[in-house]
This record gives C-alpha cells, structure tokens and sequence, in this order.
C-alpha cells in the first residue's frame, strides 16, 4: 500500500502496458490516470495535479526527458520515477539531470516499482519541510539551519563545501543524484564535468562519517551515475554493495 494515497499518472504509449500498470496499481491502493503520450500528459496536468508520474522514456513523438523536463519546470513538488530501457547508462543519466527523482529499469517487478513510488514520494515529503530542520540518518544528526553536524552526538567539522554537498545529499536521502546535479547543488551552475573533484569531496567526506570509509553505508556509489544518500536506520533501505 502506497503511504496515504497516492495519486499517479501513467505516461506510456502502449495501452496493454497502461491497463495492466493501472489494474495493479488501483489494487495496492493508488489513485491512477492515464496518458498516452507526453502531449497529452502535459495537456492533463494542469488541469489535474499527481503526486508523482510514472513516465516511459521512450515514446513516439515527444520524448519522455522532454516531457520530464517540462513537468520539473513547473512543479518542484511533483514525483517522477522514469521507465528506461536495461543497460542504458546514458538514459539513467539524462532522465535524472532532467529532473527525475528515480528510474526504474525494464523489465521490473511490481514490487520493485511500488517500492520506488513510495520512497520518492516519502522523500517529498521531507525536502519540504527540510529547510530548517533537523535532519537525522542513522548516527548522524545534521542541523541545516546551524550548518552543524553531529555523529553519535560529537561535532564532526566539515568545510563549507563539504557541509553543502552532504547537506544535499540528506536532503534527497534515496534519490540517486548524478555528478552535474551535484556539482550544480554544492559549486554552482558554472560547474558540471568536474568528476574528480567531485570524487575527492565525497572521498574525504565518507572519512569523516563512515565507520569504514572502503566500505561506505552513507554515501554510496550509483555506478556510472554519481551517487546516492543511504539512511542505514531506514528498514526499506537497501543493504550496500561493496564499493
């Protein structure tokens, strides 16, 4: 069961794969509507606001990065989890600087995909009243509006940097974030390829709030995409690969 309910769109030109996305979804409990293209969900969405938008990246016509770019320039509140194709590092990459809060790879589970739905939407939720508030991951306690980080209640120093890039990291805590949106979060719009500068920061930071920073359970590598904030006291979270 999706947390509250839910209300979703379903973006795909395939009607068998709507009717039957729809049949499950309304079953665990969500609210669902249909669009057969990225036209038309850009036409329905004003008129009718969604949590969060189940959107295929690969539609004739307008393309779904089109259209997901379109839906995050207005609505920052809004959830959407991409459908890519399997392997396709590139797709993942573009869908997420377009402003994806998560992908989900063909072919998946049901399971898998409700799983995704109800952490970015719980995630949402957060970010917005994450401003000023205390936020806390396993023993880590961090206080935004004080730039004041604690780790099992002793302060951990962190350069202003470093303060901004994990500060945005918790702040989308399960979110696989990519390189440039980091780089843009914690330097700037004028930053963007910078990889191994961007390596380095997280280096140094998992030294400082890892337990074993060779094997890190806060900051973990998304391979080939950047990298994703893990909540180790989140029972839905799940366990780390080996770096």
């Amino acid at each position: 069961m999706p947390d509250g309910t839910c209300k979703l769109l379903i973006v795909d030109d395939e009607p068998s794969l709507r009717k039957a996305l729809r049949a499950s979804l309304t079953a665990s409990g969500f609210e669902v509507a249909e669009a057969r293209n990225g036209d038309e969900a850009l036409a329905v969405l004003p008129h009718t606001p969604v949590d969060v938008v189940l959107l295929d990246i690969n539609m004739p016509g307008r393309s779904g990065i089109e259209v997901c770019r379109k839906i995050r320039e207005s609505s920052m509140r809004t959830g959407i989890v991409m459908v890519t194709v399997r392997d396709s590092e590139e797709d993942k990459v573009q869908a997420l600087n377009a402003g994806a809060d998560d992908f989900i790879t063909k072919p998946y589970l049901l399971r898998e995909m409700i799983a995704r739905l109800n952490a970015v939407m719980r995630r949402l939720r957060v970010q917005q009243g994450a401003a000023d508030a205390i936020l806390r991951a396993g023993n880590l306690e961090l206080d935004a509006q004080r730039r004041l980080l604690l780790k099992n209640g002793i302060e951990i120093h962190l350069s202003p940097k470093e303060f901004d890039l994990l500060a945005y990291l918790f702040r989308h805590q399960g979110a696989p974030l990519t390189h440039e949106r980091l780089l843009h979060a914690a330097w700037g719009p004028e930053f963007g390829g910078e990889f191994e500068y961007l390596r380095s920061y997280v280096k140094m930071l998992r030294k400082k709030i890892e337990d074993d920073p060779a094997h890190p359970q806060y900051i973990l590598t998304e391979p080939w995409v950047g990298y994703r904030f893990r909540n180790p006291s989140d029972p839905e979270s799940p366990a780390p690969d080996d770096e």
